[in-house]
């Protein structure tokens, strides 16, 4: 059984397509202009961040920018346009934290570009639904074929347009 990942939690919010095929390693990011831009954002809006807090790496998780002291996950994103995805992604770094021993841990979800912050919180309605977004997860991977497109807005600027399109 493959682990979920934060990024697969992501994808679930997204589109469950990209979420198999990013499952099943048929990866595209590496051809993307928009992905490259949002990496760069994330390593040098907050130089300073690097030095100040924690990389931390669970099972199925890696957070950037942890801040140990006041238990905080920073979580950068370049557009709120996936605001549900992104705030489910943080939720689930929250989740498994918890689960590791850190109770009370908190989030904080930074849009520089837009000079947007969010805090994020834990509730335990949001840990029933994690659960059955892991148990949908792995229904969804496991299966033999992948999902058909979602055809919206947001295709258009995916990785893998052309591959669901062309």
């Amino acid at each position: 059984m493959k682990h979920i990942t934060a990024t697969l939690i992501n994808l679930y919010h997204v589109c469950h397509r990209e979420l198999w095929l990013h499952a099943n390693e048929i990866r595209m990011e590496h051809t993307s202009d928009i992905v490259t831009e949002g990496k760069l954002i994330g390593e040098h809006t907050y130089t300073d961040r690097a030095a100040k807090y924690t990389e931390v790496q669970l099972e199925g998780i890696k957070i950037d920018y942890y801040d140990a002291r006041n238990k905080v996950v920073h979580e950068i994103k370049k557009s709120d346009k996936m605001e549900a995805a992104h705030e489910a992604q943080v939720k689930y770094y929250l989740y498994k934290l918890k689960q590791y021993g850190i109770e009370g841990a908190t989030g904080i979800l930074e849009y520089p570009t837009l000079r947007l912050t969010s805090q994020i919180v834990l509730t335990d309605e949001d840990v029933v639904q994690i659960q059955r977004w892991e148990a949908d997860i792995i229904s969804i991977i496991s299966q033999e074929e992948m999902p058909g497109v979602i055809d919206k807005p947001v295709c258009k600027k995916c990785s893998y347009y052309e591959f669901c399109y062309c």
